[in-house]
């Protein structure tokens, strides 16, 4: 039974304290304003793609993706960004769901595929994503400019 559909403006206060939850989870400062007003640019901008998990009416996870481009392949990617379920909410295949529909995404949009980050100690994370189909590209290096402001 699919219990992933696409975000809505609608969703906006209860995917707001998922994503707080998120971001306090990755060690930021908690700000469930804030997360509605980015969410909301997103989503009425349209310059990402947001999928929730229900269950029992209640939104209990998210995946969020941005597109970039291939231009060696000349096709949008979809980066996978941000997928978090709530920790009461674990272990019962939602984050498949919404990896799923990461990957429709970009079957209905002609992409070359899905990209993702994640760090090397995330030991759920790192046998989530291949079992659900994606390769360890490790023969490149990855960096990061930082602009402390």
């Amino acid at each position: 039974m699919k219990n992933t559909r696409k975000a809505t403006i609608q969703d906006l206060p209860k995917l707001a304290e998922l994503f707080d939850q998120y971001r306090v989870f990755y060690h930021k400062d908690s700000d469930v304003p804030a997360a509605e007003n980015f969410l909301k640019e997103r989503i009425e901008k349209k310059d990402s793609e947001i999928f929730v998990a229900e269950e029992n009416g209640n939104l209990v996870g998210f995946v969020q993706l941005f597109p970039i481009f291939s231009s060696t392949r000349m096709k949008r990617y979809w980066l996978l960004n941000d997928l978090y379920v709530n920790e009461n909410h674990r272990g019962k295949g939602f984050s498949k769901e919404l990896i799923e529909e990461a990957k429709e995404l970009a079957k209905s949009t002609d992409a070359c595929g899905v990209l993702l980050e994640t760090g090397k100690s995330n030991d759920i994370g790192n046998q989530l994503y291949p079992a659900c189909g994606f390769e360890l590209y490790d023969s490149v290096n990855f960096y990061e400019w930082t602009n402390n402001l």
